[in-house]
């Protein structure tokens, strides 16, 4: 009887708890916890079998060797690097600050990663473009009630799902998902001709004088329909480091903006395919365009919550939306884990229509709701890359472990895939190191802003 009160005191079932005291009894636990702990408490590691052997390149002498024979299990756990929250909090909180640092890096600057601080005096805005209507839904007016009558609370589970399911455009959504890539880049090869029209100017000649940077973020919205935010920047002809012509304003950025993202161009158009009608699709009349402010100026447009608003949405997907956060093998799946309605009959369109579309690949993104782009993408010379800063936290990790300089040193490897995840007892406790490393981020953060405060 112990141990099952054992068991609920710790919050896990016995057969869990056991797994837990199996793995703490075990002589390498040390080992494990500090692998664990080097991947960040992450939730389903990659184990690898090997060895590497580091040499030196005059003498060939032999200056360090690894292997995993000696390793808890004999492999050697690495993080994961899912981007998503709802498969790995520990790796999408990785994931997030990279893509923090990649746009404020593109707002304010950053030396280390050759983007001068003058880039804060380029034009730039925070844009969101949003999918046009399928169909009334249930929402939260800034005036009276929702269209139903109802007060709907800001959590309710109602919103976002559609006034009548039978009327709904289920098909015209996932479609728009699907496609809502392809709108994107018309979006900014138009905003280039808006701008050299704006400034009299061939598109040619504008490439000489001006460059157009963005990094942007995909978002569902409530009723399962992917909308982007954008922060879009206005360079000269060599990227950040080179100012923009002194007609390039904020203003005429947000009016070239408006206008590309409703010209005849920037429309998707899709033929007819069985009893799918022909399609036209472009951008919804919810444009919204916004300048962005410096720190500390009073705006709640600034460089950090900008910034901190697209590292945010980087790491979900449709699966807040109520959707699965992984492929679908088939229908039966949707109704065992209990999907709810409105997601189900997306993920259903997606697999109806995706007879008609072979080439759209509808199945393998119907967990996705039909959306089929990267959910974080930036133009070439908007600032620093996610390769990047993973290249410099390896580098800094590599110094912090004593290793040479890779200019004098030969490093030869061996790796073989030898699973991934965690036992029940092996999670259990991973859990709580990844609590522990969220606990001690917070902390110091909470004295970093102390000590802002007091200076």
């Amino acid at each position: 009887m112990a141990q099952p009160n054992a068991a609920t005191a710790a919050g896990l079932d016995p057969a869990t708890l056991h797994d837990v005291l199996r793995v703490a009894a075990n002589p390498d636990f040390d080992r494990w916890k500090d692998q664990v702990h080097r991947t960040g408490g992450c939730s389903d590691p990659v184990h690898l079998t090997g060895w590497s052997l580091a040499k030196d390149r005059t003498s060939g002498e032999t200056l360090r060797r690894y292997a995993t024979e000696t390793e808890p299990g004999g492999r050697l756990r690495v993080a994961c690097g899912n981007r998503r929250a709802s498969r790995c909090p520990s790796c999408a909180h990785t994931y997030a600050g990279d893509t923090y640092h990649l746009i404020r890096a593109g707002l304010a600057g950053d030396e280390t990663k050759d983007i001068p601080a003058t880039v804060r005096d380029h034009p730039r805005v925070f844009a969101t473009l949003t999918a046009p209507s399928f169909g009334p839904v249930h929402n939260r007016p800034d005036r009276g009630a929702c269209r139903c009558g109802t007060r709907h609370s800001e959590n309710d589970p109602a919103l976002g799902t559609a006034l009548d399911p039978d009327s709904y455009d289920y098909s015209g959504a996932v479609l728009f998902n699907n496609h809502a890539g392809q709108l994107w880049q018309r979006f900014t090869n138009r905003l280039r001709r808006e701008l050299a029209a704006r400034a009299g100017l061939t598109q040619r000649a504008m490439k000489d004088v001006l460059r157009v940077s963005y990094g942007k973020v995909a978002e569902f919205q409530k009723r399962g329909a992917i909308h982007f935010h954008a922060v879009i920047r206005l360079d000269g002809p060599d990227g950040p480091g080179s100012a923009p012509p002194s007609w390039a304003t904020v203003p005429l950025l947000d009016d070239a903006i408006r206008a590309a993202a409703v010209h005849a161009y920037t429309t998707i158009t899709i033929p007819a395919a069985g009893d799918q009608p022909r399609r036209r699709f472009q951008w919804g009349r919810q444009l919204d365009v916004r300048p962005v402010k410096a720190f500390g100026d009073g705006s709640d447009i600034t460089e950090q919550a900008v910034a901190a608003y697209v590292a945010k949405y980087a790491t979900k997907a449709a699966e807040t939306t109520g959707s699965l956060d992984r492929r679908i093998g088939n229908r039966e799946v949707l109704h065992l884990l209990d999907v709810p309605d409105h997601p189900r009959r997306l993920i259903e369109a997606c697999l109806d229509l995706a007879p008609l579309y072979p080439d759209r690949k509808l199945t393998a993104w119907a967990h996705m709701l039909g959306f089929r782009g990267h959910f974080s993408t930036k133009s070439r010379r908007y600032s620093t890359t996610l390769g990047a800063l993973r290249q410099i936290r390896a580098d800094y990790r590599a110094a912090q472990e004593g290793h040479a300089d890779p200019d004098t040193v030969l490093v030869l490897a061996y790796w073989q895939y030898a699973g991934h995840g965690h036992s029940p007892g092996e999670a259990a406790l991973a859990a709580t190191i990844a609590r522990d490393i969220h606990l001690n981020r917070q902390t110091a953060r909470e004295a970093l802003r102390l000590e802002g405060a007091v200076a």
